[in-house]
């Protein structure tokens, strides 16, 4: 055996069957018995690769066997399954919402600033110039105003604290990097469990109310995989053992640089290029990936 193909669906809607594995075993030509990881919800799927095939032909002709059902198939290397370093996008992954747009609710602004995010976030336009003209709207917001954001309108993505908490239970270091604002990772990394978190800095006046500004550089597509090779280094790691889930165009050169790059409900530009995608599955979903079993599940 030198690959697995795991099959993943939502946790809330369990829908996978053994009639799914034997489909799926069939288009792999596995001479092995799946392996189950939570019933009706993950399982493993022994079999060897050819030369020629790629891993993400592969899981796009399984997914093609099982006629559209909202499971995930994600392919990859038996070798160095489990990781030793997670890197995560905060907004719209770690958590349900964008934090800028949620900003610009507060002072009406919220369908042009979430227009101005989608087109970011689809590497329609490029990240730093966008993300300085969002910020220049939000001119005058209070700190109170931040915080009263943070705990009415954000909310985590299921399965992101046991991704975390099972991940680092074994090991591994975990951390929360965003194009987002270091007044929004502080809270959503101690909220999950993360070691550390990066972010950008958005601008204080005199009179404790928004700049407009953000402080350069700007964490971007490039600083977040520069921050990848950070800590890969810091802690002495092989790409193979690093994996990284993003859902924006920012994400992409992270994606690309992990060992295992993960597409999480993200956009089409960015699920066509990354090493694989999770469409149905919530965060728990990188733990099955990595062959966690249900019952090894820390935290929650």
């Amino acid at each position: 055996m030198t690959h697995i193909a795991t099959l993943v669906c939502d946790p809330a809607m369990p829908v996978l069957t053994s009639d799914m594995l034997r489909r799926a075993g069939e288009v792999l030509n596995s001479q092995h018995s799946p392996r189950w990881l939570a019933h009706g919800i993950a399982a493993d799927i022994f079999f060897e690769l050819g030369p020629a095939a790629g891993t993400n032909a592969i899981a796009g002709r399984v997914r093609a066997s099982l006629a559209n059902a909202a499971v995930d198939v994600i392919v990859q290397n038996m070798e160095g399954r489990r990781k030793k370093l997670l890197l995560a996008d905060m907004d719209s992954t770690m958590i349900g919402q964008e934090c800028i747009d949620e900003l610009a609710a507060e002072i009406g602004e919220m369908a042009h600033v979430a227009a101005i995010t989608e087109r970011a976030m689809r590497g329609d336009i490029a990240f730093e110039p966008a993300l300085r003209e969002r910020v220049t709207l939000l001119k005058g917001l209070d700190r109170a105003t931040i915080m009263r954001v943070i705990a009415n309108k954000i909310t985590l993505t299921p399965g992101g604290r046991a991704l975390v908490q099972t991940m680092r239970a074994n090991g591994a270091h975990a951390v929360l990097v965003s194009g987002g604002f270091s007044v929004f990772t502080s809270v959503i990394a101690a909220a999950i469990g993360f070691d550390e978190h990066r972010a950008n800095e958005l601008l204080f006046g005199e009179d404790g109310r928004l700049s407009g500004l953000v402080a350069e550089p700007i964490l971007g597509k490039n600083a977040k995989r520069a921050a990848l090779e950070h800590f890969r280094e810091k802690h002495g790691l092989v790409a193979e053992e690093t994996l990284a889930v993003g859902d924006g165009a920012n994400d992409l050169a992270m994606l690309e640089a992990a060992g295992l790059g993960v597409a999480f409900r993200a956009k089409p530009r960015v699920a066509a290029a990354a090493h694989a995608r999770i469409d149905h599955g919530d965060l728990t979903a990188l733990l099955y990936v990595q062959g966690y079993r249900r019952d090894e599940f820390v935290g929650g």
